[in-house]
């Protein structure tokens, strides 16, 4: 299926990005959503999938990813800039909603979309994220986020995807990480892989700031579980999404589906057997 280019300007006068799987038709278009440091191309295989089943996909580079803008001002690299951009999406495409697909730092923002724009969610799949991130978690993350690894060739990006991601994907061969380092990393003209993210887009956050934050989170997540239809998406493994927080967010509604995709962690590629059936019975029935 061929993939189209697909630009927007925020309203702060950024230029977006996105890629664009598939014809609108009669059902509510899919926007899917990637993780903190990642960028469009990580649906590159699920997002044609899924326009084959009938929907119109698209799938965003955030603002300092990818081939959208970088920010001049990175305190605007926040969940709820973002969710304004998403928004922002849909009325120059002019869909009043969309079936929004989040991964991780993603799937905040769909929670963030349903406490500012909760009108334009038709449902939601949320990867492998939850309103709380154990603080192990945050850390890990913040060890790596917008430092420049030492990377001299492709095959230095490969194994820096290996290094960061072998406990979370042992299945994973050296084809696997090469596919994962041309998402992560892109040709800085002169063949050298560089990160294709903006340094700036993540600001370490103190302890006391996500305590006061958890509870507005929590609530934007029952609102979006209460509201429309959710399927909840957890690596097996996930140090990101435990168990029991995924089961406390199963309870907040019966709108929301739980589905486990073992032998991985943080986060399914959406590409896993698992990961595939659940996403696939939940587009056939969703709006």
């Amino acid at each position: 299926m061929n993939m189209t280019d697909y630009t927007w300007t925020s309203a702060d006068g950024l230029k977006l990005f996105a890629r664009v799987w598939g014809e609108r038709g009669r059902r509510a278009p899919v926007i899917c959503i990637p993780g903190l440091t990642r960028n469009s191309r990580d649906f590159d295989e699920v997002a044609p999938w899924m326009a084959g089943q009938g929907r119109q996909v698209y799938a965003v580079d955030l603002r300092g990813r990818g081939r959208s803008a970088r920010d001049p001002d990175p305190s605007h690299y926040n969940p709820r800039t973002y969710a304004d951009d998403v928004a922002g999406l849909l009325r120059s495409i002019g869909a009043p909603k969309a079936l929004f697909v989040g991964t991780s730092l993603g799937g905040v923002v769909t929670f963030t979309l349903a406490a500012r724009h909760g009108g334009c969610i038709a449902a939601a799949v949320i990867n492998d994220v939850g309103p709380q991130v154990p603080a192990a978690a945050v850390a890990r993350i913040s060890s790596y986020v917008g430092k420049a690894p030492a990377v001299a060739s492709w095959n230095d990006a490969a194994q820096y995807c290996r290094m960061l991601n072998g406990e979370m994907m042992p299945h994973y061969a050296a084809a696997d990480w090469e596919r994962m380092s041309r998402r992560l990393f892109v040709d800085d003209g002169s063949g050298k892989p560089v990160l294709d993210y903006d340094a700036a887009i993540f600001r370490p956050v103190a302890r006391w700031q996500m305590r006061l934050a958890t509870p507005l989170v929590w609530m934007a997540w029952k609102r979006l579980a209460r509201s429309v239809p959710v399927l909840l998406l957890r690596g097996a493994n996930s140090d990101v999404l435990p168990a029991q927080i995924a089961a406390r967010m199963q309870r907040a509604s019966p709108n929301v589906t739980l589905a486990e995709v073992p032998g991985v962690g943080h986060a399914p590629m959406l590409d896993e057997p698992a990961a595939r059936a659940a996403i696939e019975a939940f587009l056939a029935r969703a709006p």
